[in-house]
């Protein structure tokens, strides 16, 4: 076994404290936290763009790999197969000649949709602030020192 890999899924406690206030940090704290370890997964972008791509429809793995601009054959393979460890996404092999796979959201990852598309949302709702805000910034950076 690696250095680092667990024998078998540890719990974070204590992160919210005895009056119920809660440490934003401390799941960042314990490489071995399972929430950072769920929170690193889809939080990832490849993960996020295929859980988008599978709401309400089933794909096959051709189509993920063309929607999905970038992502490399392989990187779709672990991110798909992580996604079903986690009980994300579906994986359908259909007993024909070529076989066919198809990819769909599992229940849990429908509820996980709906968060990502709350992102989504925000992001563009703010997206004018974010780039003044960048452009401000950049600005600044590239100001000459007095």
């Amino acid at each position: 076994m690696e250095e680092g890999t667990l024998k078998e899924p540890s719990h974070c406690t204590g992160t919210y404290g005895t009056e119920g206030d809660h440490d934003p940090f401390q799941w960042d704290t314990r490489e071995d936290c399972e929430v950072r370890q769920i929170l690193d997964r889809v939080a990832d972008k490849w993960s996020l763009l295929v859980i988008a791509l599978l709401d309400r429809r089933v794909l096959r793995f051709t189509e993920l790999k063309r929607e999905i601009d970038g992502v490399s054959q392989r990187m779709l393979t672990v991110t798909l197969r992580q996604l079903e460890r986690d009980g994300l996404v579906k994986r359908t092999v259909h007993p024909v000649v070529p076989p066919r796979v198809d990819y769909e959201l599992t229940p849990l990852g429908g509820t996980l949709h709906t968060t990502i598309r709350s992102l989504v949302t925000w992001t563009e709702r703010h997206q004018n602030e974010i780039a003044a805000a960048r452009e401000e910034y950049d600005a600044k950076e590239a100001a000459p020192v007095a």
